[in-house]
């Protein structure tokens, strides 16, 4: 499978991601304008499980304007639980929700006069098209027949990234700094106890070891072999920032980069 990086033990290079734009109405969410100086790509809420076309605008004119790319991230229609429960959804719908979701977004990433860089499901989405085929054809279709040129973020060795090669779109593969993994290489279900790493420290360390050695240590303590060409930061976190800021000042004393991935166009 070929993602944007070339990956190795020795990687030098990588993204650091955050979901941003997740308020709406009345209601905020998340540390917006603080992560903003430390990540290079933000996945901005659709309007389905968080965001409104207000905070969608707000956020992609925040992000233009602090150099970050920028990507649409689609969920779905769940707003009370903020996207992370599955939904009984065909092929077919998943497909008309993603195509809807990136255009609406799109509209104001034009409006600024930015360019969308990539797309990355939300939370239930995002797992359920990386472990069912059908679902995960359909999600890569919308964004294909969209604009062929975006690059598709989901979880190593999913069905996600296996459908967007099948489909010769650009891909990357993601990793993820707050969440701990299992021995199949899936995360920690939310509802477990240890699901969610407890300090930036924790975070650090799990983004280092995957980064330079291609390694993390699961929940049960065992080394399971993973590589990435974006870490994840989950932005709703009450010390995303921190972490944020961590993660960016220990990845570049490590000699890393950060830089988000680059579509071909």
């Amino acid at each position: 499978m070929t993602t944007i990086h070339d990956l190795s033990q020795t990687q030098q290079v990588i993204d650091l991601n955050c979901d941003f734009g997740e308020s709406y109405g009345i209601y905020t969410f998340g540390q917006d304008c603080e992560l903003l100086a430390h990540v290079t790509s933000v996945n901005i809420a659709c309007g389905f499980h968080a965001g409104d076309p207000h905070a969608m605008r707000e956020a992609v004119y925040r992000a233009a304007d602090a150099g970050v790319a920028i990507g649409a991230h689609p969920g779905l229609p769940d707003r009370i639980g903020f996207g992370r429960r599955e939904m009984a959804v065909s092929a077919q719908e998943i497909y008309d929700m993603t195509l809807y979701q990136i255009g609406a977004l799109d509209a104001f990433v034009r409006a600024a006069g930015a360019s969308l860089r990539h797309v990355k499901p939300h939370g239930a989405l995002y797992h359920m098209a990386g472990s069912s085929e059908e679902l995960a054809e359909a999600f890569v279709r919308a964004v294909r027949v969209y604009d062929a040129s975006l690059i598709i973020y989901g979880q190593w060795g999913s069905k996600l990234l296996a459908a967007a090669h099948k489909q010769h779109m650009q891909s990357a593969s993601e990793i993820f700094a707050d969440r701990s993994y299992q021995e199949d290489g899936t995360l920690t279900p939310r509802n477990q106890q240890g699901a969610t790493l407890a300090t930036a420290d924790e975070a650090l360390l799990q983004t280092l070891s995957i980064v330079t050695r291609g390694t993390a240590r699961t929940i049960e303590g065992k080394e399971i072999v993973i590589h990435g060409d974006t870490v994840c930061l989950h932005g709703d976190g009450q010390r995303a920032a921190e972490f944020a800021a961590a993660l960016r000042k220990g990845l570049e004393a490590a000699g890393i980069a950060l830089q988000p991935p680059t579509p071909r166009r």
